[in-house]
């Protein structure tokens, strides 16, 4: 049964937790998953749930904490000591999970949580991938594996693999390692169970294994993942060693991130900024963002400055200006919007001319109907013909103009290592502001002869 939160009433659960009132909660969160308890810890105060957290216990309380939102996470774990965070938390996590953890906190509070951590192997893998950078496979991985050695026995791998897995909560694969610790392939249960106990593993297991290196972007590691359909990938160090490996529940939190990003970038927002978030923060994410739009809008100003004959002779040619602007911004932003998720998923893109002609005559039948639909309505409301025209044929190449922009911006930026999610916000839109008008204008003079 899938998990309500409107089910629950929060105000009185918040009561009984801050009045120590437990068997009054106990029975409703006992049941739930760590994930749907972290929606109920959002939701109360934070001495609510700094309370609750305290009294999950200690395998729980992790299990919770590894749920929530980093600010919020933080904040309840404020007041612990290193050797609280190692005794409570860290010693109860996979490495990768203890090292988000150990990575959110101050240098020194880093240290005191690693020198207090029970096990001083654990503490070795966690301190390991600490080191890696931020957002590589390294620093995403979990060094909890199960892995048999090419010579071993089928007989002998199946003892190895009972005590490994005592240390591993789940087991997504076997991998098969030389020697010297290099990655070979991985071995599957099916024949494990169906070979003889004598037979050698080098014999049944499959060489062929998708795997990234410690230093591959966490964005490429998602896009593999999803392109093969794996739960699992192994990490292997630059020699190709096996060291850890990144489940699909991590991966997931990578696309979430990203796609949240990308939205960002493509409202205008050039940090990541949250609704909480202060006045100051927010106004630097968004503060950007609107000069270049002002920018732009001076530079629009100024191409209408440079025919403000046309506005003198026809003044009814600025009815039509919003009309203009809205289309060939709504135009760039659609096919902009096209291109970036292409992109994004690693997709064929094509042959860059193919992509060009498919462009312009999408943008033309649109634009022919556009044109075609404006001139009949400009006639309808009693503009005349020459304005009827001018119009028509200025949407058409607007949107033409527009497309061909929305497509090749995204591109371009992708090609100098830029985030062409740019191109689906304000970007798109400023640009096809200015060109749109440009070209109105140069229409009108060649139509309407101002």
């Amino acid at each position: 049964m899938s998990f309500d939160l409107q089910k629950i009433d929060i105000d009185q659960l918040e009561e009984n937790i801050l009045n120590g009132h437990s068997e009054l909660y106990q029975d409703v969160i006992e049941d739930l998953h760590p994930a749907d308890v972290a929606e109920i810890v959002d939701e109360i105060s934070i001495d609510a749930a700094k309370k609750l957290v305290e009294e999950l216990g200690s395998e729980r309380a992790a299990d919770v904490l590894i749920e929530l939102d980093e600010d919020l996470r933080a904040e309840i774990i404020s007041d612990y000591t290193g050797k609280e965070i190692a005794r409570d938390l860290v010693d109860n996590m996979d490495t990768d999970d203890a090292a988000d953890i150990i990575h959110e906190l101050s240098e020194d509070l880093q240290k005191e949580v690693l020198e207090n951590i029970e096990d001083p192997e654990h503490a070795s893998d966690i301190a390991d991938l600490l080191v890696y950078p931020e957002n590589t496979a390294g620093a995403l991985m979990g060094t909890e594996l199960i892995k048999v050695n090419k010579k071993w026995k089928v007989m002998q791998c199946v003892r190895e693999m009972r005590l490994q897995a005592e240390e591993v909560e789940k087991v997504h694969a076997v991998y098969v390692v030389d020697d010297n610790e290099k990655l070979l392939g991985t071995l599957s249960l099916k024949k494990l169970l169906t070979t003889s106990l004598k037979n050698p593993i080098e014999e049944v297991f499959q060489e062929n294994v998708q795997k990234v290196t410690v230093t591959t972007e966490a964005e490429d590691v998602a896009h593999t993942m999803q392109k093969y359909d794996l739960v699992v990938i192994p990490v292997v160090d630059p020699l190709g060693r096996l060291v850890g490996r990144i489940t699909i529940d991590d991966v997931v939190d990578v696309i979430r991130d990203e796609a949240k990003e990308d939205y960002n970038l493509a409202s205008g927002l050039t940090d990541e900024v949250e609704s909480d978030d202060n006045v100051i923060t927010i106004t630097k994410a968004r503060l950007p963002w609107l000069l270049i739009g002002l920018f732009g809008g001076i530079m629009a100003a100024t191409v209408i400055q440079q025919f403000d004959g046309a506005l003198e002779a026809i003044p009814k040619m600025v009815f039509f200006i919003p009309l203009i602007a809205a289309m060939g911004g709504n135009v760039g932003v659609q096919s902009s919007a096209i291109v970036v998720q292409a992109l994004a998923s690693k997709s064929a893109m094509g042959n860059i001319y193919s992509r060009l002609i498919k462009e312009v005559l999408v943008a033309l039948l649109n634009g022919a109907i556009c044109g075609i639909l404006i001139i009949g309505a400009s006639l309808f409301l009693g503009y005349g013909l020459e304005l009827a025209l001018t119009v028509g044929i200025s949407l058409l190449l607007v949107i033409m103009v527009a497309a061909l922009v929305g497509t090749f911006v995204p591109i371009i930026l992708d090609k100098y290592k830029i985030d062409p999610a740019l191109a689906t916000g304000p970007f798109i839109t400023t640009m096809n502001d200015i060109l749109g008008l440009f070209v109105y204008f140069s229409i009108g003079r060649m139509i309407l002869g101002f």
